[in-house]
Formats: C-alpha cells, sequence, structure tokens
C-alpha cells in the first residue's frame, strides 16, 4: 500500500470538482464580466503546481502500488508505478504545467474561467490515474472518466458547431471504449490476471482451440482505442473538435488526450495479449496497414487544409500513427522510436497549438492565407513556429529526426515482409508532406508577396501584442524541440530500455 499514489491523482480531481460547485468568484473588482481574478490564479496555479510535484514524486521515487478497493472477486482498482507508467505521467505532468501558464492568460477574458479551470484540474488528476493504471479495469475507468472529463473543455464556448463538436467527439470516444469493453470481457476469460504484466498474460492452456476469439477480441480493442489515437477510420472527430475548443485545450487534446489511446493500445498488446501471441498474426498485419493509411491520409488531408488549427489536428491524425506503426512491428528500433515519438510530439504539436491559439487570440487570423507578413510583427513567435515545424518535419537537428530515423531503421530491420519496406516510403512522403503545410506558413509569414502585404494592411487594425504569459509556453516547447535532438541520448537509453523490457530483452542503449 502506497498513499502517495493517490494523492496526486486526488488532489486535482477533488479541487477542480470544489471549483466547479463552488461559489468562488472568478471576476475582478471593477472589470468586464469574464476577467479571471487573482483568486482563482492563485488556486489553480497552487494546486497544478503541488500536483505535479507529486506526481513525479510518486512516479520517479521507487517502485509504487496500491490496491484501493475491489469491484468484483480478483478485479480490484489497482494503482502501479511502473516503466510505460512513468514516462506518461511525466509527459502529461510537464505538458500541462506549461499550457496551465498559457491558459492563465488566455482566459483572462473568456467568459466561464472558472467552469474551464475546474475540468482542467478534474482531467489532469484523471490523467494521472490513467497513467498509473495497473490493471486493465483501472485503465477502463479512468479512460471513460478522461473523455467526460474533457468533454466540456471542447464545448466551452456554448455555440452550436463546439456542441455538435462535442457530441461528435463524445460519440466516438464512447463507441470506442465499448470496444475496448468488448475486449475486456473476453480477456478476462482466457488471461490468468488483467494486471499489467510485460510479455502478457494470456493463459496458454485457456486459449487452445480459441485463438481466433482471442484474436478478434484484441483486434477489436485495437480498433476501439484507436479511436481515441485518431486512427482510420475512427479519426473525424480530431478536425471537428480542435478547431472549436479552446486552444489550451486543443493543445493537450493533441499532446495528450490522443497519447492516452497510445497508453491503452500499448497496455493492451504488450502487457496483456502479449507480442508472441500477436506476433505474425493478422492482427499485427492489420494493425500496421490502418496505421500507415492513417500516416498518409492525415497528411494528405493536413496538406489540403486551410484552416489552420484543422490543419494541425490532421497533422495529429497523421503523426499519432507514426507511433502505432513502430508499436506494430514488435522490433527493437521500431518501438524506440515510437516511444520518442510520443514524447516528441507531445511537445511540439502542444507548441504549435499554442501558437495557433496566439494567432486567434491576438491576431484574428485563422486561415492560413492570413498568416502572412505575421512574421515583422512578430518574429519570436514565427521563429519558434518554425523551429516546432522543422522538428515535426523531422530535419535535423531538430528532435523529430531522431525518432523518425529509429522509426524507419526498426521497419527495415523488421520481419513484416512488405511492410518492412512501404514504412520507411510511406514516413518519407509524409514527412515530405508535413514540410509542405507546415513551412510555407513561415515563408510567407517572414517573406510576404505584395498581395500578401495588402492582404496584412487591411487587417492590422484588430492586431494586439503577445501577452509573454502566451508566449514563454511556446518559446520554452520550441527550445525543448531543439535541445533534445542535439542532446538525445538520455531519452534514447530510457525509450529503449522499455521498448527492450516489453520485448524480452535488454535495453538497446
Amino acid at each position: 500500500m502506497d498513499g502517495l499514489l493517490l494523492i496526486p491523482i486526488g488532489l486535482p480531481m477533488m479541487a477542480g470538482v470544489v471549483l466547479l460547485v463552488s461559489s468562488f468568484s472568478e471576476y475582478r473588482r471593477g472589470t468586464a464580466a469574464g476577467g479571471v481574478g487573482k483568486g482563482l490564479f492563485g488556486l489553480v496555479s497552487g494546486v497544478m503546481g503541488i500536483s505535479v510535484v507529486l506526481a513525479l514524486t510518486a512516479a520517479w521515487l521507487g517502485d509504487r502500488e496500491m490496491e484501493l478497493f475491489s469491484l468484483l472477486k480478483g478485479i480490484p482498482v489497482y494503482f502501479r508505478v511502473d516503466e510505460a507508467g512513468r514516462l506518461f505521467v511525466t509527459l502529461v505532468s510537464i505538458v500541462w504545467l506549461l499550457v496551465t501558464v498559457y491558459a492563465l492568460t488566455y482566459m483572462r477574458e473568456e467568459k466561464n474561467a472558472k467552469r474551464f479551470f475546474g475540468f482542467w484540474l478534474l482531467l489532469y488528476g484523471v490523467l494521472v490515474g490513467l497513467d498509473f493504471a495497473g490493471n486493465l479495469v483501472t485503465m477502463y475507468l479512468f479512460y471513460e472518466l478522461m473523455t467526460l472529463a474533457s468533454m466540456p473543455l471542447v464545448l466551452h464556448d456554448g455555440s452550436r458547431e463546439s456542441v455538435m463538436a462535442a457530441l461528435k467527439y463524445l460519440f466516438y470516444s464512447l463507441c470506442g471504449a465499448y470496444g475496448g469493453l468488448f475486449g475486456i470481457f473476453f480477456l478476462h476469460r482466457y488471461c490468468e490476471s488483467l494486471t499489467f504484466t510485460s510479455g502478457g498474460t494470456l493463459n496458454a492452456a485457456a486459449i487452445q482451440g480459441q485463438e481466433g476469439t482471442v484474436l478478434a477480441a484484441v483486434f477489436v480493442m485495437i480498433l476501439g482505442f484507436g479511436v481515441k489515437a485518431g486512427m482510420l477510420p475512427f479519426h473525424a472527430w480530431l478536425p471537428t473538435a480542435h478547431p472549436v475548443a479552446p486552444s489550451p485545450a486543443s493543445a493537450v487534446l493533441s499532446a495528450i488526450i490522443v497519447k492516452s489511446g497510445v497508453l491503452a493500445l500499448l497496455r493492451v498488446v504488450f502487457y496483456v495479449a502479449g507480442t508472441d501471441f500477436l506476433r505474425g498474426t493478422w492482427v499485427q498485419y492489420g494493425w500496421m496497414l490502418l496505421s500507415l493509411l492513417t500516416v498518409f491520409t492525415g497528411s494528405i488531408l493536413a496538406y489540403r487544409e486551410k484552416v489552420f488549427k484543422k490543419r494541425l489536428a490532421y497533422s495529429t491524425v497523421s503523426q499519432v500513427s507514426y507511433i502505432l506503426f513502430g508499436l506494430s512491428l514488435f522490433e527493437a528500433d521500431a518501438m524506440t522510436g515510437a516511444i520518442l515519438h510520443v514524447v516528441f510530439h507531445a511537445f511540439v504539436k502542444c507548441g504549435l497549438f499554442l501558437t495557433a491559439g496566439i494567432f486567434l487570440h491576438c491576431l484574428h487570423r485563422q486561415r492560413v492565407e492570413e498568416l502572412a507578413g505575421i512574421g515583422k510583427r512578430m518574429p519570436v513567435l514565427m521563429w519558434s513556429y518554425t523551429l516546432l515545424s522543422l522538428a515535426l518535419t523531422g530535419i535535423p537537428p531538430a528532435c523529430g529526426f531522431i525518432s523518425k530515423w529509429y522509426l524507419a531503421r526498426g521497419a527495415l530491420q523488421s520481419q513484416a515482409g512488405t511492410f518492412s519496406w512501404l514504412g520507411p516510403v510511406i514516413l518519407l512522403v509524409s514527412a515530405l508532406l508535413t514540410a509542405g503545410y507546415l513551412l510555407p506558413v513561415s515563408m510567407k509569414g517572414f517573406f510576404p508577396g505584395k498581395t500578401d502585404n495588402d492582404m496584412e494592411m487591411r487587417t492590422s487594425e484588430r492586431e494586439r501584442k503577445c501577452p509573454s504569459g502566451m508566449l514563454l509556453p511556446v518559446v520554452l516547447l520550441a527550445g525543448t524541440a531543439i535541445l533534445t535532438g542535439i542532446f538525445p541520448n538520455p531519452l534514447i537509453r530510457y525509450a529503449s530500455d522499455v521498448a527492450g523490457k516489453l520485448l524480452g530483452m535488454k535495453g538497446l542503449g
């Protein structure tokens, strides 16, 4: 028993609920309705700071586990720190803290800021619980709570468009989660335990003669949890939800929430079903095929999209399936690349969505063609955007090159038949498309043509200065994208150790 695991889960969740149901004033005296008061600032900042410190302490200071209570005989609500949970909770905490700094400035003039931050704190606690979950049932409970806590962030402004986007997000997410629940029912019968164990927990005697049924159940779970990860054909909620959500919510949807789908797939495939059972089956090849189709289709849709936040949403569809493809190969280098891309994509895409929020908040521009010439007025922001774009494209020395190198090398070394060469080809084509839909924004931003200059002059009266509280997180994320590309070895060693444990090998260092 280790109660320290419960504090970073329970503290932000309780603070969020108290904030939602209390009469705590979100307004400053003498300002228009909607202005966020210092009391709310202080409460959110304090709870987030304490929660992040406690979460990181619980994750990194020793192995911990705790059984809270039993739902049914042999099915406890159980938390445990392992290598995957440690990585994901660290990523969630860093991103959440940076976006909170951004959000406290962004929400100053927004209505219903108290409600936003209530669900914001609640969602962070749920995500920590999801990352620390020690078995499939506990993971599923927090997975469903994550959907319910994040949906209000999508419908925050209350417009018809945002309500419809939130309902679409809810429908897709619940249907996907029910696919996961369907698989849990089957796996409970054929597994020795639902507790996460490297190598899997399938009972060889129980599945004898029932291999087809178990394979079908695992594939349904891959499809179900793949909904949250934006895998085809269930990706449509992302480009609908991202543009209408407040920019801080868009950032964590892309950087963190979709990674929860990745974590769920990681748990099912490597900690319950096991790669020995799935290797060479139609489930593995079907997963690889869907992943590569998603990579290519998402890149094409992003390249054609003119609304900037939608473009970034389609980019997320593509980039997250880089991770899924690497995991589906069951090869050490590819898995190392996938784990690295979990980290790198979270930082980069978070920074890009926060940049899009500044374009909207300060410039009132949301279409790509409206962004010409802004490099002259916001050079620090545009240089940060450019560095983040280089990282996502995979141009050295930015971090994206490292993860994509390992993904391509792992694919070439795998025994995946056609996919061993088709994968690197599609990844290369996707990288070229990524450059095609991100870098022209920088080029037009710094070097607008005559027509672009005319448009800029007509809209410049609506501009306002970018607050430092919104600019700083973007600069830090851009710096992180470059520094982790120049000094990647500690992350590579950790990712290879995780990959090695999941495949029953020693870390690759």
